[in-house]
């Protein structure tokens, strides 16, 4: 019987053995990639590597999400280039903690609830982005530099580093088929690291990259002036970094919402993730956030609970202190093989099989999301693009509804039922449903089906009043919302309650 228990998370079990076979395997993952970014940016090695640790640590113990991994991400790091070219690695520090501020400020103020105002076709045009984005990063080991100019690999280079991703997927594919037992990612990783070994292959490894042996990271105090200018300087790039770095978490958290079927808390998490970019800042880290990548190489792993997180960043601190050695013979080919497989599993397919039966503004906004994500490499832009535009056509569908159902009663009083919603768009329809001129001496327009979402609404009622009033006609508006009362006062209208006709609503009056 497989060792059960509990972990921090009270309410289900966990199986020890997969938590920690899936914490290895997302370490091997995570580690290259926080290296890359760190020396994209102009940075160190190890500040990639003591932002996964730490990280993926804090926010595995204390997150809102089990199953969430976090590290050394570069939506985050790539925000950070330019202040790193301009000011150096110390305004680089300053800025991740004032991120960290950021985001604890978010969670604390109970802000990480706004994501539920990202459509489903932002959500598709995200996560399919970031699968390109994914893919495509993982072509860069095809390439090598010869004399200075970096070059696509060819000949023997480029069929040795083929045939090894290929073997790499080929085990990730079978594997599950014959046993679940232990992780296809990591038997992948193993297997082709001990081809390379035993046949003395000559391909590229981790140590190409950079190297990862160092020490504990230590204490340091940014040193840069603590003054005004100098807030000026850090401000901009920390603000930004704390907005991509919550909207890729929190984004990332929902979809693990949707893989589990459970439900995360975003708040909790952002304070953990702020936190974590706190203890980046004081020592050494390049900041980061969720990782979508590695979180959903964890949960194809099997794991569900924080055991995994906490082991893949114990894992990373174990390589930089002793097992830098090993490590750094591991192929990058068989981490591109996993990472090409976290790919193509990242895709939403269902978004292609459905294209047809959406409606043609979702796939435009999905679309754009995606291209935006592929080609600017900003998750945030594209998601905040995304929301907008939804919003918008939301806005205009919406203008579209208002109507109005009118009929003359038998005292010769005309009614206007208005249904749909008031608001900035719809204004000018709901002007052009009134005739004041050839309207009869009362009119009553009733609001029962109909509510006044913005000021915009009210205004458009207060001058609709005043136009009645000018042509000497009596105007009654029932069923109004209590938040007109003090423009329709304006206009020299009584507000009575009619509390057996409509508890919740007011009703307006003219003088009688």
């Amino acid at each position: 019987m497989k060792p059960q228990g509990y972990l921090f998370d009270f309410s289900a079990k966990i199986n020890y053995k997969t938590e920690i076979l899936a914490g290895l395997t997302v370490a091997m993952t995570m580690m290259p990639e926080s290296l890359s970014f760190a020396i994209l940016a102009g940075l160190p090695p190890l500040t990639g590597l003591y932002a996964a640790f730490i990280m993926g640590l804090v926010t595995a113990v204390f997150g809102g999400r089990p199953g969430l991994i976090s590290g050394g991400a570069g939506a985050t790091v790539i925000v950070l280039i330019a202040l790193m070219k301009s000011h150096g690695i110390e305004y680089v520090f300053a800025a991740v903690i004032l991120a960290g501020m950021f985001q604890i400020m978010v969670g604390l103020f109970r802000w990480g609830k706004f994501i539920r105002l990202v459509p489903q076709p932002v959500m598709f045009g995200f996560v399919n982005g970031l699968a390109i984005v994914i893919f495509m990063a993982q072509l860069e080991q095809f390439k090598t530099v010869v004399n200075g100019q970096v070059t696509w690999l060819s000949g023997t280079a480029l069929f040795v580093m083929a045939g090894l991703v290929l073997l790499t997927i080929l085990i990730v594919l079978i594997l599950p088929k014959i046993t679940k037992a232990v992780p296809a990612s990591l038997v992948a990783i193993i297997v082709v690291f001990f081809v390379v070994l035993g046949f003395g292959i000559d391909t590229k490894t981790v140590k190409d990259i950079a190297s990862v042996k160092g020490s504990l990271p230590p204490f340091h105090i940014p040193a840069v002036p603590f003054d005004l200018e100098m807030l000026k300087v850090i401000f901009p790039y920390a603000l930004i970094m704390a907005s991509v770095g919550l909207t890729e978490g929190l984004l990332t958290l929902n979809l693990v919402d949707e893989i589990t079927e459970t439900k995360g808390r975003g708040n909790k998490e952002c304070i953990a993730q702020g936190s974590a970019n706190i203890l980046n800042g004081f020592f050494l880290g390049m900041g980061g956030c969720p990782m979508i990548a590695q979180t959903l190489v964890n949960l194809s792993a099997g794991a569900r609970a924080r055991l995994s997180g906490i082991i893949a960043s114990m894992t990373i601190l174990f390589i930089i202190l002793v097992g830098a050695p090993i490590i750094e013979k591991v192929p990058m080919a068989a981490l591109t093989g996993v990472m090409i497989m976290v790919a193509i599993g990242t895709f939403e397919w269902m978004s292609l099989r459905v294209i047809n039966k959406m409606p043609k503004k979702d796939v435009f906004v999905g679309i754009l999301v995606a291209v935006i994500t592929v080609w600017l490499h900003n998750l945030a832009l594209a998601v905040l693009i995304g929301v907008i535009l939804s919003a918008l056509v939301f806005a205009w569908e919406s203008a579209k509804r208002i109507r109005a159902k009118k009929y003359i009663d038998a005292e010769g009083v005309k009614h206007y039922e208005i249904f749909g919603p008031l608001f900035f768009g719809s204004i000018a329809a709901f002007n052009e449903k009134f005739d004041v001129q050839g309207d009869p001496q009362k009119v009553v327009i009733d609001f029962k089906e109909c509510r006044v979402a913005d000021m915009s609404g009210i205004e458009a009622l207060n001058k609709l009043t005043a136009r009645y009033h000018v042509a000497g006609k009596v105007l009654h508006l029932k069923h109004l919302s209590a938040d007109c009362r003090k423009l329709l006062d304006n206009a020299a209208d009584i507000i009575e309650v009619n509390i057996l006709e409509d508890p919740l609503y007011r009703v307006a009056t003219d003088k009688n």
